[in-house]
């Protein structure tokens, strides 16, 4: 438990951060709500169903990414503006960290659910449909920004962060797509060894 304050502890800290003096309060709640409404859920069932340390960790890194966002904006997180003039790139790409986060993160929250409710019984098809939900996620993410976009204008404009490139929402998915495919081929063992010790 000691782990979970810690992890609840950060949680707290960089959620405040974010929410002090935001480059566009707006955008900064559309980019933080998902990780609030996350908490909520966790905090609802963990008496029921509790995740491994290994899972809380990502998500956590997960929320951070999104405060992060929802302080300075996907556009204008000042380290990836840097990165963009020093690689001579045309946009700041740190919303696709948050995309490929969209993807890593949720696959191995999947994962530990199929494995410990035994979802699916034919494990040939395991991986495949772990990444086929994420990308629905993500796809249902990009119909939420253009939904958000529409209905507020020039307020979603930030939210929606495509920042000229027309390919946005596209590439935005296939970054989801490369970081489960990532989480899965990289981390299924170390989530594996965590759950050895829960089943």
């Amino acid at each position: 438990m000691k782990y979970i304050y810690l992890l609840l502890t950060l949680f707290t800290l960089t959620f405040i951060w974010s929410i002090i003096n935001p480059k566009e309060e707006f955008t900064c709640f559309l980019e933080i709500i998902p990780a609030i409404i996350g908490i909520l859920i966790l905090t609802l069932t963990f008496n029921k169903f509790r995740f491994s340390n290994f899972t809380y960790t990502l998500i956590l890194f997960h929320c951070i990414i999104l405060f992060i966002g929802g302080h300075y904006t996907y556009a204008e997180v000042p380290f990836f503006d840097y990165i963009k003039e020093v690689f001579h790139q045309s946009r700041n790409n740190y919303d696709k960290v948050g995309h490929f986060a969209q993807g890593f993160v949720p696959a191995m929250i999947i994962r530990e659910l199929f494995i410990r409710k035994k979802v699916i019984a034919n494990q040939s098809f395991f991986n495949f449909i772990i990444i086929c939900i994420c990308l629905a996620i993500s796809a249902a993410y990009e119909w939420i920004e253009w939904f958000v976009s529409i209905a507020t204008g020039e307020g979603g404009d930030a939210f929606l962060g495509t920042q000229g490139y027309v390919w946005d929402t596209q590439s935005d998915m296939l970054f989801a797509t490369i970081g489960a495919t990532v989480a899965l081929l990289l981390f299924s063992k170390t989530q594996d060894n965590q759950l050895r010790n829960i089943i």
